[in-house]
């Protein structure tokens, strides 16, 4: 079901059959020769999803990668051509936005949080000539209803909503694009459906292990940002530290707004003052925002506290062979806090045939100079690749 769609006036029917896009891949195991690369909702009755705020967060209109903060490099700013939502199940409604060339090769971008939104500077690693971009806010995030919401919000559920909307837009296949938690969903994406992926960019990889929840959230991370730590500590009773995202959770989901909001900006600050080398303080002013961190931190944790949703601890590393045969880069900052490098070294380990970037100078955040630079070095070397 299409709600307000809005397409361009200069835009190309959306809905026209375009042949099959070239594909970067390699030959599928079992038959990789010398491994060389070569080209290859009706909607029902909605239930109403209970949360303290339901209006879509100012704070995620952003642009995640702004002017001031990114010198030099990025693509020039573009506007979609084409915005519209699409109900994916009975409760949850997703927005997505379509920029850059209508019959371009199609990359789809995957945002972090879990919750976190899509803002406009997320279209800048993209050649906006050579890429169909599109993006979209995942369940319960940005401009998706209902806001903030954690029903039917689950991994598969967004796997689900990927392939939904690449129908949805008669894409055969695309890009996948994503950092952070957008990552873990990447990988997650691409492994269960790795017929419909023509390349894959990996920024900050979190993998949703057991270890990383507990290096940024038990107290590891800590011993880094002790005074942004303790604000993030001290909400939370001593008798129930044991846990930090189980306490969280019993506040974030607490039938008091007020005590929603609280934890909410408390969880969301943890991470905005931890997300770059250098603290940013328009990064840290998103923690502020209480529709921004309510959808944040409610998701994030609601994915945290019940491990992912994956079947296992290494299941995203276990199901590397399923991938292996797709072009794909991985982007790291060497001083990551929030996704420490351990994960990408591991994934690195497990998957040596994608091409690996330690950014020397910089932490978390796609919005460092070092990180957009190497992102948008990788985007244009799948577009060389595609153009050959």
């Amino acid at each position: 079901m299409i709600i307000g769609r809005l397409p361009h006036a200069l835009a190309s029917p959306l809905r026209a059959h375009r042949p099959t896009p070239p594909r970067l891949s390699r030959t599928p195991p079992g038959g990789r020769g010398s491994g060389r690369l070569h080209l290859l909702a009706e909607g029902t009755r909605r239930r109403r999803c209970r949360a303290s705020v339901s209006s879509a967060p100012a704070a995620a209109e952003r642009m995640e990668m702004d002017p001031s903060e990114v010198k030099k490099g990025l693509y020039a700013q573009v506007e979609p051509y084409d915005t519209g939502s699409l109900k994916v199940s009975d409760v949850h409604t997703i927005y997505y936005e379509q920029s850059g060339n209508p019959q371009g090769h199609p990359v789809v971008f995957l945002h972090g949080g879990p919750g976190a939104g899509t803002s406009p500077g997320n279209r800048r690693v993209f050649d906006p000539e050579f890429y169909r971009i599109v993006l979209f806010d995942q369940r319960g995030a940005g401009r998706s209803t209902p806001h903030a919401c954690l029903e039917q919000n689950t991994t598969w559920d967004l796997v689900a909503d990927i392939e939904k909307l690449r129908e949805h837009l008669d894409i055969p296949e695309w890009q996948v694009f994503g950092g952070s938690w957008g990552s873990t969903l990447a990988l997650a994406y691409s492994q269960t459906h790795p017929d419909k992926v023509t390349g894959i960019v990996l920024r900050g990889i979190f993998l949703l292990r057991k270890k990383e929840l507990d290096w940024f959230y038990e107290g590891g991370a800590a011993a880094i940002f002790p005074d942004a730590w303790e604000p993030f500590r001290d909400f939370i009773p001593e008798e129930e530290r044991n846990c930090f995202i189980a306490a969280y959770s019993k506040r974030l989901t607490s039938s008091d707004p007020t005590i929603q909001i609280e934890a909410a900006k408390r969880w969301t600050m943890w991470e905005m003052m931890t997300a770059h080398l250098i603290q940013n303080n328009d990064n840290i002013k998103r923690g502020e925002d209480d529709k921004f961190s309510l959808a944040f931190a409610r998701i994030e944790n609601h994915y945290f506290v019940n491990k992912g949703f994956l079947p296992s601890d290494s299941y995203l590393l276990d199901n590397v062979d399923k991938i292996r045969h797709i072009k794909a880069f991985i982007v790291q900052g060497r001083y990551d806090v929030c996704c420490p490098m351990m994960s990408a070294w591991d994934l690195h380990k497990a998957w040596p045939e994608a091409e690996f970037k330690v950014v020397p100078d910089a932490g978390h955040s796609a919005n460092e100079v070092g990180i957009a630079s190497e992102l948008k070095s990788a985007t244009e070397k799948l577009r060389d690749m595609l153009r050959k």
